[in-house]
């Protein structure tokens, strides 16, 4: 059941892959994104075609989870507009299981298929192997971001200042991964929430970005690079 969360040199565990879930029943979409975030994954959840358009709006995912019957816009609906632009992998759930319905799902796009009710370690099973089937992308060009003394390493997504590791809590590396992924781009308060621990909002985000503020700036008061972006949210400025 691997995938790339790894430990920090403080031995806090950060996310890994990011995995956006698409259901219309907010309890199974929210105990689907607990059970991933629990396995190590970062995980954002919609209930609504309309909902996850706008967290792919302001975020990039590794995966997308997505129910088939929702009402208004329903998941093959949603995938074929995602694969006009986005070769992202795609696993679909679904009460209707029959093997027309399988098919008719794999041929607009979808990954793999599960139907309702399924086993939640089958379905981290099938993560995964989609995963690790899916073409990873190129290393970035630069391997890490410059902010004053602080850096932080693309690849490893850690933060050191002046050498020397920085601890991050798991909600703090969380947000700064998102900002990262975001660089020198306003990235709202409600899509940090949304992407950020269970039971974060808007306030808990404003909280968590003054913590930051704490690691990263010289003086926190007046933020050089994890500014306040007025009426929007937070931007991360890099040198």
């Amino acid at each position: 059941m691997a995938n790339d969360a790894t430990k920090n040199d403080a031995g806090v565990k950060e996310p890994g892959h990011h995995v956006l879930v698409v259901d219309d029943d907010p309890r199974l979409c929210k105990l689907l994104a607990r059970f991933l975030k629990d396995n190590g994954f970062m995980a954002s959840a919609a209930q609504s075609a309309a909902e996850a358009r706008r967290h792919m709006g302001g975020l990039r995912f590794d995966l997308m989870v997505v129910d088939r019957m929702m009402p208004g816009e329903d998941g093959i609906s949603l995938i074929k507009s995602v694969r006009k632009s986005s070769d992202m992998p795609i696993l679909m759930l679904t009460a209707m299981g029959e093997s027309e319905h399988r098919i008719q799902g794999l041929e607009h796009g979808a990954d793999d298929y599960m139907a309702k009710p399924f086993e939640p370690r089958e379905l981290l099973l099938r993560v995964n192997s989609i995963l690790r089937r899916t073409p990873q992308p190129d290393e970035p060009a630069r391997l890490e971001l410059k902010f004053g003394p602080c850096r932080y390493d693309l690849a490893r997504h850690q933060l050191s200042q002046d050498g020397e590791a920085v601890h991050l809590t798991v909600s703090e590396a969380a947000l700064l991964r998102i900002l990262v992924d975001h660089v020198n781009e306003p990235v709202d308060r409600m899509v940090l929430a949304a992407a950020a621990e269970e039971g974060s909002n808007p306030r808990t985000i404003d909280v968590q970005i003054t913590r930051l503020r704490r690691k990263l700036e010289a003086d926190p008061r007046q933020p050089s690079y994890l500014q306040t972006v007025r009426g929007t949210g937070y931007l991360l400025r890099a040198d």
